[in-house]
């Protein structure tokens, strides 16, 4: 158990062919195969955390890697208003044939706000714990998020993505900006998602007669290589597999574990520093310091 919060693995047996043939090695009881690096602080302020996109944006490659790739991980993280915690899994398959290698689920307090277009400070986190808990290394990652279609070109695939240093797409089920024209009706069609004159993403038909998903470059990628790469990870549902089954995987903790947890009468937010003084009103729109139990939707 870290000290953010709770974390449960499950695996099947190819993990442990995958494992060897990858090198991870043990140590103290712990496997680790995924290791993030660190770039920035996380206890910030909004003008602060809008910085940081900025900056760390510029370190975003949009060059593919050229590394075999043989193993895809989905990630997700959801929110529990109730209990004021983050639910986050990551889903590792092996590519092309989709077989499940392994799965990790982490639970942790949300520890900054509900701010749009900081997303990232409140769901990398608990990401990066689940990541740290794999016992083998994806080749690349699909976020159910965006990662250039973000106002700062800075979303969650490119945050944990650059952080992570492994290539990522981000497929999220709906638009944070840019416009697009209708999609066509049938499978693997596409129309480009534009903000300010500047391509960000694909909105990318899955299924007949369902909604398109939104897929945008996270690091080391490139549009067409993602394009490509959503459509192979598809089965049966508009989600590519990674994505679908990293959704459900957060539905089922949340589902778990929720129930039996006492909700907090106050919700703190330990990484968010306040522009004012406690009880002053924040960009957010909120009580500084704490909030109260009713958020926002995710």
């Amino acid at each position: 158990m870290s000290a953010l919060g709770e974390c449960r693995r499950s695996r099947t047996d190819a993990v442990s062919d995958v494992g060897r043939r990858e090198g991870w090695a043990e140590s103290a009881g712990r496997v680790t195969a995924v290791r993030a690096r660190s770039l920035h602080p996380w206890r910030v302020s909004y003008d602060e955390a809008v910085a940081l996109q900025v900056s760390l944006g510029r370190q975003v490659s949009l060059v593919p890697s050229a590394g075999p790739l043989a193993l895809v991980a989905g990630a997700d993280v959801a929110y529990s208003r109730r209990t004021h915690q983050m639910y986050a899994a990551v889903v590792v398959l092996r590519y092309p044939t989709l077989e499940l290698v392994e799965t990790v689920e982490h639970r942790a307090p949300a520890v900054f706000p509900y701010i749009p277009g900081l997303f990232t400070f409140r769901e990398v986190p608990p990401l990066l714990d689940a990541f740290a808990r794999l016992r083998v290394r994806p080749d690349l990652l699909i976020f159910d998020g965006h990662g250039l279609a973000h106002p700062r070109r800075f979303g969650l695939a490119s945050h944990a993505g650059l952080l992570l240093d492994c290539p990522a797409i981000g497929c999220a089920k709906s638009r944070l900006v840019g416009s697009y024209e209708e999609v066509p009706d049938q499978p693997g069609a596409w129309t480009p998602l534009v903000d300010r004159g500047e391509t960000i993403g694909s909105v990318l038909r899955t299924r007949p007669g369902v909604r398109p998903v939104f897929v945008s470059v996270g690091h080391r990628m490139n549009l067409p290589t993602a394009r490509r790469l959503i459509r192979d990870t598809l089965g049966r549902f508009r989600l590519p597999e990674p994505v679908r089954l990293a959704h459900l995987a957060t539905s089922r903790l949340m589902t778990r574990l929720d129930p039996g947890r006492p909700a907090p009468r106050l919700h703190t937010h330990p990484n968010f520093i306040p522009r004012a003084t406690p009880g002053s009103t924040t960009a957010a729109g909120e009580r500084t310091g704490t909030t109260r139990t009713r958020r926002a939707r995710r």
